[in-house]
């Protein structure tokens, strides 16, 4: 099982149309074999002085079986789809696959 954590950047005032997109593309994530879970997460204003903001962001924290699950998914029709209707709107996307270590 791996865990991908990715940040998209959105250009200011278009984080609510990405969300959206995300949200009308997530059911097909699921849908895919491999995939269990694609959660998006938003910038949280909490009042501490530790935090980093992030109120142009959209994270997104995926879990997939394996790897090959992973680029499958990157391949995906409808995820070409989905780059295509949101290219305009992102500035920049950060991935971080990781993996759960029990040593």
């Amino acid at each position: 099982m791996i865990t991908v954590i990715a940040e998209i950047k959105v250009k200011p005032g278009r984080r609510e149309a990405v969300l959206a997109a995300i949200q009308a593309l997530r059911p097909n994530v699921l849908a895919e074999d491999g995939c269990s879970e694609y959660t998006l997460l938003t910038d949280y204003k909490a009042q501490v002085p530790w935090r980093k903001t992030a109120p142009d962001s959209i994270f997104m924290l995926e879990q997939w079986k394996s790897i090959r699950h992973l680029e499958q998914h990157q391949q995906a029709q409808h995820m070409d789809d989905h780059r295509a209707h949101i290219r305009n709107d992102v500035m920049d996307v950060t991935f971080h696959i990781l993996e759960r270590r029990t040593d």
